[in-house]
């Protein structure tokens, strides 16, 4: 029973869904048949069942002999099955779980490789914190025990997060120093992926030759030692990319084919995702949108298939801008809100990965501090058992203990004030992080606001060209939200009084009353949370956009009051005009969306309306769950 549902489960994850095949037409037209329709897999199903079901025999026999190093080593060897034939999360778990018991075992340097094997898998799933994290740990563990080789993987590792998050030029740092070890010692299968990392970034600092001449040291490196697999792969696609920015774009479909056909040839699914996003944005790089679609949108459905999420946000951002070319907006904009929400993502990863490497720097120095202390407390002893010696010899020890201790503080003291200064640096980095996110959100938000002027000014019905003003008018009021987050001190709080003189500002403008309404804010500077600004500013707007489409008939002059107070745990909004009011009994003008928005937006804050129609009209609201900053 076991053996049918194991093989059903295999075949879901070794498999995947074609695109509809278009008729060929020529030789190009049957090379992009193979790129969107081909499985990409020649490896035999039983095989690759076999091989799982041997994996997991061995690890049940090692655990029943308590066989603990042939446990761990099959656990590893199960992470590169899960790696090669399901998704990167089950290769995690299975490392962790070789990670327990080599440290249970303390062999440093067989916790090292495997704590860079979890970093590999991290990168490839875009938690470069977590990967930051695991190759910290194995640098450590190889500096203990001065294992040179180990060392210089870890460089290498490290330039590739650091690649990732566009830290060029510190990771060919990286890599050069990795470089200079490998070369001394003769590692020349690491060397040529050092020479690889080091290439990829030079090509974003701008240096393509050099780039270039270090990819192809990597190939043939490679090529000498016999390796023909994914490795290489790796490298043909690397100088796709770099004959890409050279503008030499049929050497760079041709190295793309090389990776391509290579990973179809042993099986490897992952690394027909790379040549295949590649290749469509050659083409989105020449300017022909309809045949990059398909393969970015392949592209999307391996990474999703694999776990490999790290270029997602890219080439979502490719399928947005495709789909903008060829005037489908609809799909643009849904694809571009995708980029938006994993772009975010990868800059939050990037944060937490320094966060990370600060927090790992940190305990590392701690470590350091208390290896100092203990050596410090031995000295200590050693000097009360030479008290027995002699008074002179006692004075000297302690005279010498007295120096080294006030010597070792003041280390602690510096390398303390080093640790504090790059800290106060990078908090200072993430609130420009955190500030660039606001404002990309609110130039993504003018953006939307655009393409709604834009499909509205191609509206003949007025009720729907009202629709979408309004639809206008709200994203407006969230969008300065986030203008005021990015241009205030505090990234957390919004202050309302100026929030509200910027949304009448842009009320009156979008519908040209500025000379005929005023708009009054009377009230006190108040700050509050995000979360709580942004449902208050929708009703505003809401009831900005109402007082002056129906409050002041015929060119009327007007005013209107906008107030906002606090009282004891009791928020309290105001909004009036001197306008005609209502009259008992009479129906409701619009849709009567506003004001089903504005009744639910006032439950979200838990809080009640009252309206008085007395010479004009005032609208009271009383609110009970809200957050001040």
């Amino acid at each position: 029973m076991m053996k049918p549902l194991l093989l059903i489960v295999v075949l879901a994850c070794v498999s995947w869904s074609s695109l509809p095949q278009t008729p060929s037409q020529n030789q190009e037209d049957t090379l992009k048949s193979s790129y969107l329709n081909s499985d990409a897999e020649n490896v035999s199903i039983n095989d690759t069942v076999s091989e799982y079901n041997n994996l997991k025999k061995t690890i049940e026999r090692a655990q029943k002999d308590k066989n603990f190093e042939t446990l761990a080593k099959s656990y590893i060897s199960l992470a590169k099955w899960h790696e090669d034939n399901t998704v990167l999360d089950s290769s995690i778990v299975y490392l962790k779980k070789s990670i327990s018991v080599y440290e249970k075992l303390k062999l440093p340097n067989k916790l090292a490789d495997t704590y860079l094997l979890l970093a590999t898998n991290y990168s490839g799933t875009a938690e470069y914190d977590l990967g930051s994290q695991a190759v910290y740990k194995a640098l450590a563990l190889y500096e203990k025990v001065n294992n040179e080789r180990g060392i210089a993987q870890c460089y290498t590792k490290i330039s590739d997060l650091l690649y990732y998050s566009d830290s060029y030029a510190e990771g060919a740092e990286y890599c050069k120093r990795a470089i200079a070890i490998q070369t001394k010692n003769g590692y020349e299968e690491d060397l040529a992926l050092s020479y690889r990392r080091l290439s990829e970034n030079q090509l974003f600092l701008g240096d393509l030759e050099k780039s270039l001449g270090n990819m192809n040291r990597a190939i043939n490196l490679y090529k000498k030692i016999g390796i023909t697999d994914a490795p290489l792969l790796a490298c043909y696609n690397g100088r796709g990319n770099i004959y890409k920015y050279m503008e030499r774009y049929d050497d760079a479909i041709a190295d793309y084919n090389r990776c391509y056909e290579g990973a179809k040839k042993i099986g490897l699914v992952r690394y027909t995702m790379p040549p295949t996003a590649n290749i469509g944005h050659v083409y989105i790089l020449q300017g022909k949108y309809a045949e990059a679609l398909p393969y970015n949108l392949r592209a999307i459905e391996i990474m999703k298939r694999i776990g490999n999420t790290k270029n997602l946000w890219e080439n979502y951002m490719h399928v947005a801008n495709i789909y903008s070319e060829l005037g489908d907006y609809k799909n643009a904009l849904q694809y571009h809100e995708l980029y938006e929400q994993g772009h975010t993502e990868y800059l939050n990863t990037i944060i937490a990965r320094q966060d990370s490497e600060l927090q790992v720097k940190y305990e590392t120095a701690q470590k350091d501090i208390e290896i100092l202390n203990q050596e410090a407390k031995i000295a200590q002893q050693r000097k009360t058992q030479i008290l027995y010696i002699g008074v002179a010899g006692l004075l000297a020890i302690i005279l010498f203990g007295m120096y080294f201790t006030l010597k070792n503080i003041r280390k602690k003291r510096r390398a303390l004030a080093l640790l504090n200064s790059e800290l106060d640096a990078k908090n200072k980095q993430n609130e420009l992080l955190l500030k660039e996110i606001h404002h990309r959100v609110k130039n993504n938000l003018e953006m939307v606001k655009s393409l709604i002027a834009l499909q509205s000014a191609k509206l003949d019905d007025g009720a729907s060209k009202e629709a979408m003003l309004a639809s206008q008018n709200r994203v407006q009021s969230m969008g300065i939200i986030h203008q005021k987050l990015y241009q205030g001190e505090n990234l957390g709080s919004i202050e309302m009084k100026d929030y509200f003189i910027n949304l009448s500002e842009g009320v009156l403008d979008t519908f040209k009353a500025e000379e005929k309404v005023k708009i009054e804010c009377a009230m006190d500077h108040l700050n509050l949370d995000v979360d709580t600004a942004v449902p208050i500013g929708l009703i505003v707007n809401e009831l900005l956009t109402n007082a002056l489409k129906y409050a002041f008939p015929e060119g009327t002059q007007g005013k209107i009051n906008i107030s906002l107070s606090k009282q004891n745990e009791e928020l309290f909004l105001k909004v009036s005009d001197n306008g005609i009011g209502k009259t008992k009994g009479s129906k409701p003008k619009g849709t009567g969306f506003g004001t089903q928005l504005i009744q639910l937006l006032t439950q979200q804050l838990n809080g009640t309306i009252t309206e008085e129609n007395t010479q004009g009209t005032t609208v009271l609201f009383n609110f009970r769950n809200f957050k001040t900053a």
